[in-house]
């Protein structure tokens, strides 16, 4: 096995021209699209992208809808089948190891054989395991049907978002990583908000039947109008590069100082446009448009020269990039505090003095909802035009790095989220406690309730602010192995959140929700200022690590 550095891969080192200063700050492309191949995903028309990319966030949202919004089912499933509070929340617990575990499998088997076969099988298994955790009469059935539910929707996790970078541009992936993001996001909090008023009115169960149909749903979508999106553009690259002469000098960008205020731009142009360029250049005639039958096929061939054990092997050393330790470990404290509000609310709320019933409870997830959205929004929409704005100053270069300045509006609303829940839900159980109020005109139960509420979508806005941000960075770095890189991102993250939520009970058991809560702030803060040498010197490191000889 040959190892090879990223710099013998993609020259560019994430920092590309993205406005052409010389023809007017027109927009350039990136990746190169192939001027003779209309089966290129790049080329597709919107609605087929979209479709294809619409049905990837409906799987992975129909994933965390099932097994993640259950939770407010839990006081009720524990009473039902006689299981402590900790064996129920291995209802959940334990497919968040799964659904990052198994993106070991998934994605090497993906690159190997293409994604279309794996997302259609994923997708068929899937709705099987909710018809079969619709069907269960045991603890331990439905505990299967959700690790097996969980494997089948750990194809997502990753691949989700390689499938992003597959369809749209650079300019474009953040927006659109966004929304992947929120619909991750959404089954945990849309999810318990529909399966509180299931339950109410008519029975867990049903919260898996809903998802069984849905699932199937979604299932003849992809296999009707999801083809391939796996594509080799190395030669594409390779020679859009050379021809790019602006690009030569891409080591050494101009400052913002440097480059004043830029010029607007609304045109946009391809990297391999003719003046750029030299179509010559390119291999073979224009290639024939596939018919539908043919992008129905679940067969796209193999890779050359590549055996399916190195493509196992090729993610494991790529966690030695800082880019990769840094997104993995910000996105597994953003999801592990969303998680541990999820699990633990029904049993606060559920439960003597309160009696709140499902349906009430599931309203908690009405703040969470909208800060996933505005996280998405913070993450997505407003980095990519931040970034656009950033290179326009910058002589038309984009740097990755300002892919994370907008980190610290999370590192100050996710903390103040952890203390206002944990504060609210520890005045709520210990109700001597609330004398301090006892001066205020606001009643002591809705102050309470006003923290929980406010301290969840703030905590909440972490959950895809940080994510979109971080893996769309490490996109943007490591494009040629964004598929391995975000394997190890979305995988890693998911253990370390297991982690924490597996000691989440008796965290706050035996210290109380205020220490703990407070030491989750703490921690969020600590993670989060790590950005700030990446911001610094992430172009230095950049150039450093991508002579390392680390890839298969």
């Amino acid at each position: 096995m040959r190892l090879h550095s990223l710099h013998e891969i993609d020259n560019t080192e994430g920092t590309v021209q993205l406005h052409d200063v010389l023809n007017g700050g027109q927009l350039i492309l990136h990746p190169s699209p192939n001027p003779h191949d209309p089966n290129d995903p790049l080329r597709w028309p919107r609605w087929k992208k979209h479709i294809c990319f619409a049905s990837i966030c409906a799987f992975t949202f129909l994933t965390n809808y099932a097994i993640g919004g259950l939770s407010p089912a839990f006081y009720i499933i524990s009473l039902e089948y006689k299981k402590s509070q900790t064996e129920t929340t291995g209802l959940l617990l334990w497919p968040i190891l799964v659904l990052g575990a198994f993106n070991f499998f998934w994605v090497p088997i993906a690159n190997y054989f293409g994604k279309r076969p794996v997302f259609v099988f994923a997708s068929l298994l899937l709705c099987v395991c909710y018809l079969w955790g619709a069907l269960s009469k045991s603890f331990e059935s439905l505990f299967w049907s959700n690790i097996i539910a969980a494997f089948a929707g750990s194809s997502s996790e990753a691949l989700g978002a390689a499938i992003v970078n597959d369809l749209y541009f650079l300019h474009e992936r953040g927006n659109f990583l966004g929304i992947y993001m929120n619909a991750i996001a959404g089954g945990n909090t849309v999810g318990p908000l529909i399966c509180g008023f299931i339950i109410t009115s008519l029975d867990w169960r049903w919260h898996k039947w809903i998802a069984f149909i849905f699932t199937a749903i979604n299932f003849v979508v992809v296999l009707l109008f999801c083809p391939e999106t796996r594509y080799d553009r190395s030669y594409i690259e390779v020679v859009a590069a050379r021809n790019r002469s602006v690009e030569s000098n891409l080591a050494s960008p101009v400052s913002d100082e440097e480059a004043g205020n830029g010029v607007p731009a609304e045109k946009v142009v391809s990297s391999t446009a003719e003046a750029k360029v030299d179509y010559s250049a390119f291999r073979g005639e224009q290639l024939p448009k596939k018919t539908w039958a043919q992008d129905l096929s679940l067969w796209s061939g193999v890779p050359k020269n590549t055996n399916l054990l190195e493509l196992f092997i090729r993610p494991l050393p790529l966690i030695a990039y800082p880019a990769v330790v840094f997104a993995f470990i910000s996105y597994a404290v953003s999801l592990a505090w969303v998680v541990a509000i999820n699990v633990l609310n029904s049993f606060i709320l559920q439960a003597p003095p309160y009696n709140w019933k499902p349906s009430i409870n599931g309203l908690i997830n009405i703040p969470g909802i909208i800060g996933n959205l505005v996280g998405a929004f913070l993450g997505g929409w407003v980095v990519d035009r931040y970034s656009d704005w950033r290179s326009r100053k910058n002589g038309g270069v984009f740097q990755p790095e300002t892919r994370l300045h907008l980190l610290w509006i999370s590192a100050i609303v996710v903390p103040a989220g952890c203390l206002a829940f944990g504060y609210g839900v520890a005045y709520s159980l210990n109700w001597t406690s609330l004398s301090v109020y006892s001066s205020m005109p606001i009643p002591p139960h809705l102050l309470t309730a006003v923290h929980r509420f406010f301290g969840y979508g703030m905590v909440a806005v972490g959950l895809t602010a940080v994510p979109v941000a971080t893996m769309t960075y490490v996109s943007d770095c490591y494009l040629p192995v964004n598929a391995d890189a975000l394997l190890l991102v979305n995988a890693i993250k998911n253990v370390i959140a297991f982690s924490f939520l597996y000691a989440i009970v008796p965290w706050v058991t035996k210290t109380g929700y205020v220490n703990a809560f407070g030491t989750q702030a703490g921690v969020y803060v600590l993670i989060m200022l790590f950005a700030i040498p990446l911001i610094f010197f992430g172009q230095r490191i950049r150039h450093a690590t991508a002579k390392w000889k680390i890839i298969l």
